[in-house]
């Protein structure tokens, strides 16, 4: 049986509090956090299917564990403007992961989201990065077009982080999956803080395939959708990003969806 095991690191890297290995774990932390914790996940053998919860103000994720060890390191200062404040705060913290179960592997759903996403290469996915993020600030990272968040009436801290260009017209998000993963649809939330954002009337989705698709856009608060018959990739960038005329210089983007299902016999039918 494959077993998950959590721990609870400081910046030295010395365990402050471990659990038993087991295939769905809990681990309580009667601490405050300190800048440099991190919490780490063991697993037996790389390629895993897990639902963690490493805070539990936030939502589960199923993630796709490519390492037998990853860490989700505990933001402090700057890096906490995208999370809730009440978020990693306190000294009692509840800490939950477990072996995804088949029925969940199964289904449809959207092979983009994880809310757990950090900046560099994590070991773990669906993974978001972006050759630009506006002035380097976290508020503007890739991460948050992943993060399953979609308020986007505003912009500038906790729930209205985004993917933000600064102005670059050549900005390009790459959505990795970890595996190859089968996709038919794509939705694309953009940011709608009008009249201080612009927004894209065009962007163009290139696939690990070597595939592209062109999608139309129109100035909305809404998801807008793009399907088209399944194709199996590992990843896919957004690019070319065309924004409509007018006084303001910001579009940006709330959330990218990708929905489709595992690479499976079952799921391709």
């Amino acid at each position: 049986m494959e077993t998950i095991k959590l721990k609870v690191l400081n910046q030295t890297g010395h365990t402050l509090m471990t659990c038993d290995a087991d295939d769905a774990v809990s681990l309580v932390y009667t601490g405050a956090y300190q800048p440099g914790d991190r919490i780490a996940m063991e697993v037996e053998h790389p390629g895993q299917f897990c639902v963690v919860q490493f805070e539990d103000t936030m939502d589960p994720a199923l993630i796709y564990v490519a390492q037998r060890e990853i860490n989700f390191y505990i933001p402090f200062g700057e890096q906490t403007i995208t999370y809730s404040p009440k978020s990693f705060q306190g000294s009692r913290h509840l800490i939950r992961a477990r072996l995804a179960r088949p029925e969940e592997l199964a289904v449809r759903r959207n092979l983009a989201l994880n809310c757990y996403d950090q900046h560099g290469e994590t070991g773990y996915y669906p993974h978001a990065s972006a050759n630009v993020e506006t002035r380097g600030e976290a508020v503007f990272a890739a991460r948050n077009a992943i993060d399953g968040i979609f308020a986007n009436s505003s912009h500038g801290e906790y729930p209205y982080q985004s993917w933000g260009i600064n102005r670059d017209p050549n900005a390009a998000l790459t959505l990795d999956f970890g595996r190859e993963v089968l996709l038919d649809e794509l939705r694309i939330t953009e940011r709608a803080d009008f009249p201080h954002d612009n927004y894209w009337v065009r962007a163009t989705v290139t696939f690990s395939d070597g595939s592209s698709l062109e999608i139309p856009l129109v100035k909305s608060r809404k998801p807008q959708s793009i399907t088209f018959e399944p194709r199996r990739v590992r990843s896919l960038v957004l690019s070319h990003l065309i924004q409509a005329e007018g006084p303001s210089p910001f579009p940006a983007l709330t959330q990218i969806e990708a929905w489709g299902c595992e690479c499976t016999g079952e799921a391709e039918g």
